[in-house]
Parts: structure tokens; sequence; C-alpha cells
């Protein structure tokens, strides 16, 4: 699996923070706020449903539209990009060490309460 391309990560980036099944008019405004230059409705149209043939994102028929929404969440995409570079030989280990040594205390303390929960049998 490839990474998502910019405009396609920007059209994630907007479903996962909305949670609720989103058009591409609504996405396309969310992604117009902040820009210099205005994006197309047909550009966006195009890469959502580019990712819908990925299987990134659901739709459903809502009168003339179709509503979009996430089919896998935005730490599943992480997590399959982390398998990506396992793929590759890196030396796990030392990729972990390196990654826990960026953390946060808060961040610790959640990775910390995971690996405990895994030993104990529970979900990680």
């Amino acid at each position: 699996m490839r990474g998502f391309g910019e405009l396609e990560q920007a059209i994630m980036d907007v479903v996962w923070a909305t949670g609720t099944p989103v058009t591409v008019r609504e996405v396309l405004e969310q992604l117009n706020r902040d820009r210099p230059q205005p994006l197309a409705y047909n550009t966006v149209h195009t890469v959502t449903e580019i990712l819908h043939r990925k299987g990134w994102l659901s739709r459903a028929k809502d009168g003339r539209a179709f509503r979009y929404r996430a089919t896998k969440s935005r730490e599943e995409y992480a997590a399959l990009l982390i398998d990506q570079v396992w793929a590759t030989g890196v030396n796990r280990a030392a990729a972990l060490v390196r990654l826990v040594g960026e953390l946060d205390d808060a961040e610790a303390d959640e990775l910390r309460a995971a690996l405990a929960g895994r030993r104990a049998g529970g979900p990680a």
C-alpha cells in the first residue's frame, strides 16, 4: 500500500474529523476554507471517487448526491503505513526505540497501558 497523495490525505482528514457521512460539496467547502486558490468541485469529486474505489470510503445515495464515510480509521491507516515500513526489513526494535524516545509523557503512559492490557490478554 502506498500512502495517500496530498489531496487524498486532505479529503480523508476532513472525513475523519467530521465523523459523519459527508457529501463532496461539504468536503469541498471545508477544504477551501483556508486555501488561497480554491479547489474545483470536479477535482474533489474525482479524488473522492478514487478513494471510494480504493476502499477507503464507502458511499450511500442521498438524493442526487452521495454521502461518503471512512471505512478505516486514521489509526488503521497509520498502522498500515508502519506495516509497510516493517516490510522493508528495517530493524523493528531500533525503529521502536527511536519512536518511543519521541513520545511525550502522556503518550508514553498510553503506550504503557496498552502494553499492560496486551499482556493481560485484553485489547491492545
